[in-house]
């Protein structure tokens, strides 16, 4: 047969690049062609064009044997990755001849059999965008269209999704299109490529039907690239992600993962749907720790825990009543019990003459940073040497002694630090706070009031001590006592919706003659307490809070915490805040675009929301003639929205360079606060130079606000190349009151809990964030907006608001009984392991510890044994271990 005429063009192409003598003549240079074929593909391609030839014979038994040919020819031919299969090749040119041909073909199955392979050729035929290999797929017989190999369906899938759109637009029917992705799915689920699968259904927006395809071998793999998938998508398509992924992980019991799901989602009945799913008591008791962990507050009742004894049992964990044990178990261990003193964390021997030569001198200012030091870094060991001193008989107590080298307000800070320092350990700290109730100084019951607030964070009492106690202060005279009551409320409350406390602290909001300040801090604890709630109620009582407030009031730093305590119960609430944000606009003009900004940054909150990232960097953007203050939240909320996953966070960073180069004197002062919420807990180095570079900036707010993100970034992480920043800067400014004040209280972040406790609000494998440690970040990190206000000012106490979000960074493993259980675990930097093939290591890097072990940011633990299996998939806080019935130790 002569070479067909369109063969120089349709598949000369590639070989004209590669032959460089200019082709005069078509003819010779296919010629030319031919000769560089081998013995079999000249072969190959001369059979290749007897069946074109024969398949347009009229006699259908010819045609018929061709097509067949044809088919096998495709079919069995092997190619690598990278080149394009020799039948497919070689038919190239064919391809307008044998299309041409279908058309005039009468109706038979000869004609689907056609149609078959003009929808493989369409593979590397077609012209972009034509979906003519969908179309001759669609028009072919009804087959197995794995055989045909991965590349053709994958291409098909690419094929359906533009078809999908463009089918929804005209709004003709899909249910040809349905068929072909039921097929599509099965195949893609069969050979271990459920990405591709997930990837098609949402294009064709049908994700249920992933639940029947899903089997015990693919579930995992298909879940993890769902949860994954859902932080890059627009909502409400997230949520319903999600939902398909809570699904099938109940379809097949993998409640633990459900659990995590059901949390992120927010959703009660999830949570309570689990419980009464799983029969065995000792997984309903890990997810009992789950729960803990995660800061919620859920009363078991009859359906999820039928019996009364497992019942109390398990409300005990989900109550948190187990932390403070567990703590010191992971502190005996890693052996820190020994109480440590201010001047051990300061190590002023290590500094040169002049600097302690100057810290001598027994200022009431150097004490109240001391008490700071001293709560944090010995926070929960339930001893130290300022406060918890054994007294004698004859002095009356020398934790008296330290209380009273405070001054005023000071006095409030050193009694509450006992708070601190028996942290979670409700009964004996109730104990040893009573004495303070005692006293005839107003500030120090103040102080005994938050210190029992702080005992109780994060632990649920049936009989509500924190409660009894506090309630009747919060109506006294002392503004004081006061404040100390409706924060110590807030702190051992968050998260509850607690009814009672709720009428309590609207009327106080409501009452014209209270004044500013603990009007301020009852909106806070209220935003704390109702966090993350919508409701309706605490918002009109805060709102109506904020109209009666005065023209001179609206100026008052401490009155920009009214609209915080609004947000917070919006926290990371997305569309429920627009009503109120709609009520905002009506606000006085001094503190409208404050508090729309604030609204918005909380109701955006850990959602990882690009647009309104956008937002917030145009409102930054804007210069004023004089500074704004709304900017300040708008620069903090970049930080709030994008600090939900990595890749968002590394941007966020690099905007948040762009911001201190052409930003505003009051942005500047916020951009270190917001690096500082990036990385808690996380000292990445490229921050921690631009904050060490930021802490000897001329303007001292800026300096300041770096120094207190220095501690931050390294609370609880020991970490020693920031205590060295520190040290030296503590030098740096010794002459400077204020400045070395906020050292001191960085210093004691840094070592916080002697290293063994973290405030990343984040935990569970960075996926989930708990509303009440992110509401105690953000609540310091306002505070800190107007540094020499607040925090220097007289109400550095806000600096106990972090209490909320300190947790342990341990794994603590525990056996049946709840007893700890000593096992070798492997501990390495976290991989993400999404949509890679075969079953790729989770760590990497790793060392083996026996536990309880402590967990770094971005480090993840998986068990060295086969001896017990976890009961939780992710390795973090408590987890159960269970024997293993398999287990047979090698002799």
């Amino acid at each position: 047969m002569a070479p067909d005429p369109n063969s120089a063009s349709g598949s000369g192409t590639k070989d004209e690049a590669s032959v460089k003598v200019p082709a005069k003549d078509p003819k010779k240079k296919d010629d030319k062609k031919d000769e560089d074929l081998s013995e079999e593909d000249l072969a190959l391609k001369q059979q290749l064009e007897l069946y074109v030839e024969r398949v347009q014979d009229p006699d259908p038994g010819l045609q018929k044997v061709a097509l067949e040919s044809m088919r096998t020819e495709i079919r069995t031919s092997t190619s690598s990755m990278t080149s394009v299969p020799k039948p497919l090749k070689f038919l190239r040119p064919h391809y307008g001849t044998l299309k041409a041909y279908y058309e005039t073909m009468p109706d038979s199955d000869l004609k689907k059999y056609m149609a078959d392979i003009l929808s493989v050729l369409a593979l590397t035929m077609s012209a972009e965008g034509e979906r003519e290999s969908l179309k001759y797929r669609l028009l072919g017989s009804e087959g197995d269209i794995g055989s045909w190999g991965h590349e053709y369906v994958r291409n098909l899938a690419g094929e359906i999704a533009q078809e999908y759109a463009k089918r929804q637009t005209d709004e003709a029917s899909i249910d040809d299109l349905m068929e072909l992705v039921q097929e599509i799915v099965a195949f893609h689920m069969k050979h271990n490529a459920e990405p591709e699968a997930v990837d098609l259904l949402m294009e064709v927006e049908d994700l249920d039907l992933l639940v029947e395809h899903v089997d015990a071998t693919n579930f995992k793999r298909t879940c993890l690239y769902l949860t994954s998938a859902a932080k890059y998508l627009p909502g409400p398509d997230d949520m319903l992600v999600l939902d398909i992924a809570y699904m099938i992980y109940l379809k097949f019991e993998e409640f633990p993962n459900a659990l995590q799901i059901a949390l992120f989602l927010d959703n009660m009945q999830y949570v309570k749907q689990i419980f009464t799913s799983c029969d065995d008591l000792l997984r309903k008791k890990q997810f009992c720790y789950i729960l803990a962990r995660h800061g919620i507050t859920l009363e078991l009742d009859d359906d999820m825990v039928p019996d009364d004894d497992d019942r109390y049992a398990l409300q005990d964990i989900v109550n948190n009543v187990k932390l403070s044990e567990g703590y010191l178990t992971l502190a005996r261990d890693i052996e820190v019990m020994e109480p440590k003193s201010p001047e051990d964390i300061y190590k002023a021997h290590l500094l040169d003459g002049r600097a302690s030569a100057g810290a001598s001198v027994d200022s009431a200012r150097q004490n109240l940073a001391a008490t700071f030091v001293n709560a944090f870094v010995n926070a929960g060991f339930g001893q130290d040497k300022l406060m918890t001193v054994p007294s004698d008989a004859s002095s009356g107590g020398s934790s008296g002694n330290w209380l009273f080298k405070n001054k005023e307000h000071g006095k409030m800070s050193a009694a509450a630090s006992l708070g601190m320092i028996l942290l979670w350990d409700v009964d004996s700290g109730l104990a040893q706070i009573d004495k303070y109730f005692h006293s005839t100084d107003n500030h120090v019951i103040a102080g005994a009031l938050l210190g029992v607030g702080i005992v109780n964070c994060g632990i649920r009492n049936d009989c509500d001590p924190a409660l009894a106690l506090l309630s009747e202060y919060v109506g006294r005279e002392d503004a004081c006592i006061r404040i100390g009551a409706i924060m110590g409320l807030g702190i051992s409350y968050a998260g509850t919706q607690n009814d009672q406390i709720r009428h309590k602290l609207s009327t106080i909001l409501n009452d014209a003659k209270s004044p500013l300040d603990v009007i301020a801090f009852s909106a806070i604890s209220l935003g704390l307490i109702y966090v993350g709630s919508c409701n309706e109620e605490v918002a009109q009582a805060i709102i109506f809070a904020l109209m009666d407030r005065s023209e001179s009031e609206l100026g008052e730093p401490l009155t920009r915490l009214i609209p915080l305590g609004l947000g917070l119960l919006y926290l990371g609430k997305q569309e429920s805040v627009e009503a109120t944000a709609e009520v905002s606009k009506t606000f006085n003009e001094k503190i409208r675009k404050y508090c729309d900004m604030t609204l918005l940054s909380c109701a955006y909150a850990g959602t990882g929301n690009v647009l309104k990232v956008q937002n917030l960097l145009g409102h930054c953007a804007q210069h004023h003639e004089k500074g704004e203050a709304y900017q300040g939240p708008a620069v903090l909320g970049i930080a709030m929205v994008a600090m939900a996953e990595e890749l968002g966070l590394e941007m966020a960073i690099r905007s948040l360079e762009h911001l201190l180069q052409y930003g505003e004197q009051n942005i500047r002062r916020a951009v270190p606060l917001a690096l500082g919420l990036l990385c808690i807990s996380n000292p990445k180095v490229n921050v921690m130079d631009t904050l060490s570079r930021l802490s000897h900036d001329t303007d001292s707010e800026v300096a300041m606000a770096a120094v207190i993100s220095l501690g931050l970034i390294g609370s609880g992480t020991n970490n020693a190349r920031i205590a060295g920043m520190l040290r030296n800067l503590s030098s740096y400014y010794y002459k400077d009151a204020n400045l070395l004040f906020c050292v001191r209280i960085a210093q004691g972040l840094v070592h916080m809990g002697k290293g063994l406790l973290t405030l990343n609000p984040y935990h569970s494998d960075r996926f989930l964030l708990s509303p009440t440690a992110l509401a105690g970040i953000v609540t310091t990190l306002f505070a800190c907006l107007d540094m020499k206000a607040v925090i220097v000012g007289k109400y550095h106490y806000v600096l106990y608001f972090l209490v909320l979000a300190m947790q342990p960074r341990m794994l603590l493993t525990v056996d049946e009984n709840l007893k700890p259980l000593s096992v070798p675990v492997r501990v390495g930097q976290a991989v993400d392991v999404v949509g890679q093939a075969g079953r790729p290591k989770t760590i990497t890097g790793f060392q083996t510890h026996s536990t309880p072990v402590l967990l770094a940011a971005g480090d993840r633990a998986e068990l060295a044994t086969e001896k017990y299996i976890p009961l939780s998939p992710i390795l973090e806080g408590f987890v159960i271990l269970k024997e293993n019935s398999d287990y047979r130790e090698d002799h």
